[in-house]
């Protein structure tokens, strides 16, 4: 199976919603802490072997990553500095970003697209403050576009409608920190959160530290991955009662970005902090040649 070594720690990936042979990942120097940053583009070659199309350099981690749902080159970064940088990978890496926006004052965890900046303005649209810690995960509902959840350190996951001038449910969802949440592709009333109690309708017990992504399949409605800092990924089928089809402990280091493919069904991505990206096909070896 394809796998690529990067320079810095890796932290995020994202398989393009236009093209099945592409990937974005967000690496980070130092494991976030001091350092530089990078955002590969890579492509996968119909023989296997995955080579970077094009990297982008700044001055500090990048902590996540995701695709424009309007442009195929579009990628969207954060980073620790408080800014978000729009990228276009049809462009060279001196003519970008092609936009930066800075709001934050604190380094920024997770980008969703369709998020409440917009391209032409160097302001946010609007922002939203209750929770009373940090927000390390927000997530759009799949299939109403003006509603979005999120996850905080302060134990809750709230649910917003960007018409209504507060949060309309709140979620205590976790006794810990909640690190991330997504919605189902297929139901828009079930949502994931997973915590450093570990990955609730059902609560998936097997992982052994704290669960740092969770994804929802775009292809099965009960279907979800996950990755954790026991530097394993997961896929599981929260409807029948053993819930954990596969585990996959290719990682040497704590797995903190994992993707299923939009476009090929069952192909899986992760990247961790062992600077390695994996791609492969559900049911197989990642390590496998």
């Amino acid at each position: 199976m394809p796998m690529f070594k990067t320079l810095f720690n890796g932290y995020s990936i994202k398989c393009s919603p236009f093209y099945e042979n592409q990937l974005a990942v967000a690496t980070a120097q130092n494991f976030g802490i001091l350092g530089n940053d990078r955002v590969h583009i890579f492509q996968l070659s119909p023989n296997g072997p995955i080579s970077e199309l094009t990297a982008f350099d700044t001055a500090d981690g990048v902590y996540d990553v995701c695709w424009s749902e309007a442009h195929d080159s579009l990628v969207i970064a954060t980073s620790g500095d408080g800014s978000v940088k729009l990228y276009d990978s049809s462009l060279p890496p001196t003519n970008n970003p092609i936009c930066s926006f800075q709001e934050h004052t604190w380094e920024i965890h997770f980008v969703d697209y369709n998020t409440l900046w917009t391209v032409d303005r160097n302001v946010s649209v609007r922002n939203f403050k209750e929770h009373a810690y940090c927000v390390y995960s927000a997530a759009w509902n799949s299939r109403h576009a003006d509603i979005f959840a999120s996850a905080s350190g302060d134990c809750t996951t709230r649910i917003w409608d960007v018409r209504e001038p507060s949060s309309t449910v709140i979620l205590p969802a976790h006794k810990f920190e909640i690190l991330t949440c997504d919605w189902n592709k297929y139901d828009d009333c079930i949502i994931a959160t997973t915590s450093i109690d570990k990955v609730p309708i059902a609560v998936l017990n097997r992982h052994g530290y704290a669960v740092r992504k969770v994804r929802f399949s775009p292809h099965k409605a009960s279907a979800m991955t996950s990755c954790s800092y026991d530097m394993t990924v997961c896929m599981w089928d929260y409807t029948v009662e053993d819930a954990l089809i596969e585990r996959y402990d290719h990682h040497t280091e704590f797995a903190v970005g994992v993707d299923m493919s939009v476009l090929v069904e069952g192909l899986l991505a992760s990247t961790g902090w062992d600077e390695l990206v994996y791609v492969w096909q559900h049911g197989m070896d990642p390590r496998a040649p």
